[in-house]
């Protein structure tokens, strides 16, 4: 099965909050009310360097795909 770069998400426990699931490594969720961002897995120092200039690319991604799924859902 091949899944999607992003999926969005909401939980009941949480009726005020939207979030964007990034499923691709470094796995990780935005909460949208907020922007804070949880990682689902750990990571290495190693990684973190890495992924430092790279998150920020993946958080305007995450807000393009949000933007484009709003467009789309009220269409």
């Amino acid at each position: 099965m091949e899944l999607p770069k992003f999926i969005l998400g909401d939980n009941t426990d949480f009726p005020d909050e939207i979030f964007i699931v990034h499923l691709e490594f470094p796995r990780f969720l935005i909460n949208l009310k907020d922007d804070s961002v949880e990682f689902l897995e750990d990571i290495s120092e190693e990684d973190d360097a890495e992924l430092e200039a790279e998150m920020e690319h993946l958080i305007e991604e995450a807000g393009a795909f949000y933007d484009r799924e709003m467009k789309r859902y009220e269409e």
